[in-house]
């Protein structure tokens, strides 16, 4: 079936795989007839675990059920799944490495009529910064019923952001999501988008609208992490200039993740700092720090690897 919105994509592919696999489960906060996770309470009401507005109570069940051998997928507003449920997805779900999905619905700026509160444009800059974290961004509906597909597959903690409105889709139906690998949706030689979610849309119709005058390469980057820096530095590699697109902050989503992987190949660059990972316990302080190489050595070693 064929869909243009992404919540009903999302609804009825996860009651598909359930069908399925007996092991999946839903938990939501208080939102189904929008997440649209209603469609899988009518269908599996045994499997259905409604926790009212208690996005932290959902995720810390969700991890509960997970040591059960259940893949649970819980459901809130995406700024919502990113932002109350914080704690207990990162010190239970992601420290554990547990197999529980996240989907964040209403993302970005699609929920119009409610304004900032209900509005997630740092979702992806949160996730993204929690070890073990999968995040994905859906392109459109099409990409959407993949990208739930491979989510069931995936061991351990997933994101997915899921736009509120109705829009055409811009990638082939059936195409087999690949998670970490961005694909060239259009060839172009001056100048490159990388683009994710809606942002894909209309980075193709900028592409289209400057035909002739600018060649435009586009890219669709659906996976936010773990990004493919090979893929992305050979995208740039040709071209004279490279613009992101995203319905996020600049501060910490695509953008952030494109230039990190691009920044080597404009000037040598090392980072010292702590490598997508969680802390540990010491005997002191400089023994941690030398553990996560955040030491003066590692900054000497940084600057000589830079200066050669």
């Amino acid at each position: 079936m064929t869909y243009i919105n992404q919540r009903v994509a999302y609804g009825n592919t996860l009651v598909e795989l359930a069908k399925e696999n007996k092991n999946i489960v839903a938990l939501e906060a208080d939102l189904g007839k929008s997440t649209m996770s209603y469609l899988f309470q009518e269908t599996f009401p045994n499997r259905y675990f409604e926790m009212g507005i208690a996005e932290a109570d959902m995720a810390s069940v969700a991890a509960g059920l997970s040591q059960t051998g259940k893949i649970p997928f819980i459901h809130s507003f995406a700024v919502f799944a990113a932002g109350r449920a914080y704690d207990q997805i990162r010190q239970t779900i992601s420290i554990g490495k547990l197999n529980v999905k996240i989907c964040g619905s209403s993302s970005g700026l699609s929920d119009f009529g409610d304004g900032s509160t209900h509005q997630a444009v740092e979702d992806m800059a949160i996730m993204r910064a929690i070890p073990n974290m999968t995040v994905l961004c859906p392109a459109d509906a099409n990409e959407t019923v993949q990208m739930v597909k491979a989510m069931a597959d995936i061991q351990g903690p997933c994101y997915i952001r899921i736009n509120r409105n109705d829009y055409e889709n811009v990638t082939q139906e059936d195409k087999v999501f690949q998670v970490g690998m961005p694909s060239i949706v259009k060839e172009g030689h001056d100048v490159v988008v990388f683009a994710c979610g809606i942002m894909l849309t209309k980075a193709l119709e900028a592409a289209k609208t400057l035909e002739g005058v600018v060649s435009v390469k586009v890219v669709n980057v659906s996976t936010i992490k773990p990004l493919n820096k090979e893929f992305i530095v050979e995208a740039a590699k040709e071209c004279k200039g490279v613009v992101t697109a995203e319905e996020h902050s600049v501060i910490g989503g695509l953008g952030s993740a494109v230039a990190e992987a691009l920044c080597k190949a404009c000037k040598p660059i090392e980072f010292v700092g702590v490598n997508d990972t969680f802390g540990c316990s010491a005997h002191n302080y400089a023994e941690v720090l030398e553990h996560h190489g955040l030491t003066t050595a590692h900054i000497i070693e940084a600057i000589q690897c830079v200066n050669k």
